[in-house]
């Protein structure tokens, strides 16, 4: 599988992610660059998760269909079920359609990973979609994925 590259001029891989983008600031979501998408690339889907909570994975935002085109998505992506572009939320693990910022309880960090996957169909899913579904969805058909690493503790 070929990788993609996801960053953000607002934190490094591996780095704390600024207050802005938790519960503890504005709770928006952060800017982020894609890398070129490989030849085929008909949508590409984001996923934030945070692997340390104490119940298992937890899902911070799902955003899927985006165009291939797409370059980044810019600071505070609206919090529409349905963008202007086309690209749509799934439900996050706050129960809510829209990116949910890191929100771990006090003490050590939890690690937050923003996933980026190119696909080589659109995905035409019924709402509310969720990590198993659109994982479901998913099989078979990424081109390439990439990551991007931040930590966040309160």
């Amino acid at each position: 599988m070929e990788s993609v590259t996801i960053t953000s001029e607002a934190f490094a891989t591996g780095a704390r992610i600024p207050d802005a983008f938790t519960c503890s600031g504005e709770n928006v979501s952060p800017p982020l660059s894609f890398g070129a998408f490989p030849a085929g690339t008909k949508s590409a889907v984001v996923i934030c998760e945070d692997p340390d909570c104490a119940t298992g994975i937890f899902i911070h935002w799902i955003l899927y269909n985006i165009p291939p085109g797409t370059s980044g998505l810019s600071r505070g992506v609206p919090r529409k079920l349905v963008l202007p572009d086309g690209s749509a939320h799934g439900l996050n693990d706050f129960g809510r359609m829209e990116y949910g910022g890191p929100c771990p309880p006090p003490g050590k960090p939890h690690r937050y990973f923003f996933r980026l996957l190119a696909l080589d169909t659109l995905l035409h899913l019924r709402a509310p979609v969720t990590r198993k579904s659109i994982g479901a969805a998913m099989d078979g058909h990424i081109l390439a994925n990439g990551e991007l690493m931040g930590t966040f503790s309160r």
